[in-house]
Formats: structure tokens, C-alpha cells, sequence
């Protein structure tokens, strides 16, 4: 895929999951928090009031920190046209 056609797909995903108002798992939504996070080069500390979410959000940043920001913005993509998809029918 080339850069813009990637950069295109994967706002087109974040749009898709920002616009979604009903609850999704918290374990897709950590992922996904991991895979735009490293995709839009942000590796400040995650800014949570609640220790407990910043400590998973943290785990997730970890989890995926060998991720080139084009691979977290496939797998971002990825993640949202397999899982999230699904919860909108």
C-alpha cells in the first residue's frame, strides 16, 4: 500500500472508531490506544486520572512497541475492518 493510500485508510479507521458511540471491549480499545499511539509518534505517558488505566494503557504501548509506525497503522486498520466492524453491523 503505498504512504498515502495507507495514510488515508488508516484516518478513514480512526474516523470509523472516533464516530462509534456505543461501548467496545476494553481490550480492542487498548489496542487500538497502542496502534494510533505509535502510529502518530506519541509515547507520552498515558493521561489517565485512574492509575489502573494508565497502567494498562502503558502495558498496550509496551506490547506493541516494536511496531514501525506504518505497521501500527496496518495493524490499526487491520484491527478495526476485523473486530470493530463487527460490533456495527
Amino acid at each position: 500500500m503505498s504512504d498515502e493510500k495507507l495514510h488515508k485508510a488508516f484516518n478513514d479507521a480512526v474516523n470509523l472508531v472516533n464516530s462509534y458511540t456505543k461501548p467496545l471491549p476494553a481490550d480492542l480499545l487498548l489496542k487500538l490506544y497502542a496502534y494510533y499511539r505509535i502510529a502518530n509518534d506519541n509515547y507520552n505517558h498515558p493521561g489517565s486520572r485512574t492509575p489502573l488505566i494508565n497502567a494498562f494503557k502503558a502495558n498496550a504501548l509496551i506490547q506493541a512497541k516494536n511496531l514501525s509506525k506504518e505497521e501500527a497503522m496496518e495493524s490499526y486498520i487491520a484491527l478495526v475492518n476485523k473486530e470493530v466492524k463487527k460490533f456495527i453491523g
